[in-house]
């Protein structure tokens, strides 16, 4: 890309009042800023001598990871070589306008740190509440089919009063309203229908029926 000449508009020596010298190094930020804005090198590398530590620090004190830290460094300073334009002199200085680049990338880069790792706990969660393989699978599928094998076996009041209270999550009083019994009758035939599930269980040979 050719360096656009001073006759045009935009930022430039002549329009702002101010003369490159050669020696950019006794040269304000003002005049680096302008020197950038025409693919000035050498304006850039003085920017960064000046203000890299200080964005560095600020980046480094924010994110704690150094190499998080120097890839802040690079992307303020690469978009000022890309947006010159973004600083405004009466706005604060060039190392204010740096620094406040520099806390919002880290700021960023947090945020989406945060966000990897809510999503890498959930997801581990969600491996952890479904981490059972196939064949387990298969197991439950197995127990379940031989419960409810067991369970149709039970005369009908208590296969009843056990389907509402464990499948459908009633409580008692429910149950007891439900089926337009006593409460009391209602909890005497759970205990006994579970007590023969119990039983039809182990004899299915059914781990854990007995706990």
């Amino acid at each position: 890309m050719s360096e656009p000449d001073s006759s045009e508009g935009g930022i430039g020596a002549e329009s702002s009042g101010v003369s490159f010298l050669d020696d950019l190094s006794v040269s304000g930020d003002a005049v680096l800023v302008v020197g950038i804005s025409r693919y000035r090198q050498d304006a850039l590398a003085e920017a960064y001598r000046r203000h890299a530590g200080a964005v560095f620090a600020l980046a480094r004190r924010l994110l704690v990871d150094i190499n998080l830290a120097e890839e802040v460094v690079q992307e303020v300073f690469l978009r000022l070589w890309n947006q010159p334009d973004k600083f405004d002199p009466d706005r604060g200085s060039l190392r204010s306008f740096l620094l406040a680049q520099s806390h919002g990338r880290s700021v960023d880069l947090l945020r989406a740190e945060s966000s990897r790792r809510l999503r890498e706990e959930r997801d581990a969660r969600r491996t952890a509440e479904s981490g059972y393989d196939l064949e387990h699978e298969v197991v439950d599928l197995l127990v379940a089919d031989q419960v409810q094998a067991a369970l149709a076996g039970l005369p009908e009041m208590e296969r009843q009063a056990i389907s509402l209270a464990y499948f459908s999550g009633h409580t008692y009083r429910e149950v007891a309203d439900l089926l337009n019994q006593p409460e009391g009758t209602v909890k005497s035939r759970i205990r006994s229908g579970l007590k023969r599930l119990r039983g039809d269980l182990l004899t299915a040979g059914l781990e854990g029926a007995d706990r």
